[in-house]
């Protein structure tokens, strides 16, 4: 009896040790209970691009970053699903890019951006975000006018194109294919005044490129243009992506692709 009476106190009245061992033993189970349902919240907070999936909206809108305007839309079909999508160059609006100018006064040195928005059913998937790829309009050009960007969609092509009055123009084609944007043409035009000195244009898809050179150098554009024509092949290791460029006017060309034998 005295033993049965012993068992039963040491069961109801545990020792300091045995409470010391049951605390730790509950504190390791909360503190993993605790991790696991911080990282199940982080999971579920997760939006659908972290799983490798764009991010949906209602409305193409709804992609512009809170911290920028929308400067132009273009809206067009890019992907041959027969549905309109947009394009927005967006433009940044941090006040510290205000500058002062003597002859023109304030102006905004915000840089401009891209947001494309794939039409998909009743929403609208973000293909793409390149929020500072293109320089503000109202940077300075020196003696002359700085390039004047326009961008449009041509059969489902995007064209981004520069005037660059008496000096040229140049142009970049990107085409939605392999679910990104890549670079599949650029068609440049070197001018002297009237005079075309230089013409070269880049067929990304057939990997061909085409220098014409004009042999009537007369700047006063009087004469008979006669251009000497060269093809040359080219390779270049991965595809120019519209995502990567962040900066259209450091992009050297001649660094992405080489001529091939």
């Amino acid at each position: 009896m005295p033993n049965n009476s012993y068992v039963t106190l040491t069961a109801s009245q545990p020792t300091e040790r045995s409470r010391n061992a049951h605390n730790l033993a509950a504190i390791g189970i909360f503190e993993q209970t605790k991790k696991i349902f911080l990282l199940a919240t982080a999971l579920f907070a997760l939006t659908p691009s972290a799983f490798g999936q764009p991010p949906m909206a209602d409305s193409p809108t709804d992609f512009i970053p809170a911290d920028h305007v929308i400067y132009e839309e273009i809206q067009g079909d890019l992907n041959k699903d027969n549905q309109i999508d947009h394009i927005f160059i967006i433009k940044g609006t941090a006040e510290e890019n205000f500058v002062m100018d003597k002859y023109r006064g304030k102006l905004d040195r915000n840089r401009r951006g891209l947001i494309i928005a794939l039409k998909k059913g009743s929403q609208y998937e973000l293909a793409l975000e390149n929020r500072e790829c293109f320089s503000s309009e109202n940077e300075d050009g020196g003696g002359y006018f700085s390039p004047d960007l326009s961008v449009s969609i041509s059969k489902g092509i995007i064209i981004l194109y520069y005037g660059h009055g008496r000096y040229g123009d140049w142009a970049y084609r990107f085409r939605h294919q392999n679910s990104d944007f890549e670079l599949i043409g650029y068609d440049q035009s070197e001018n002297f005044g009237p005079l075309i000195e230089r013409q070269t244009s880049i067929n990304f898809s057939t990997k061909k490129m085409l220098t014409r050179k004009n042999l009537n150098e007369d700047v006063d554009g009087m004469g008979v243009d006669i251009f000497e024509e060269t093809w040359t092949n080219i390779s270049f290791p991965k595809p120019i992506l519209l995502r990567d460029i962040t900066d259209f006017d450091a992009l050297d060309l001649t660094k992405h692709f080489s001529p091939s034998i």
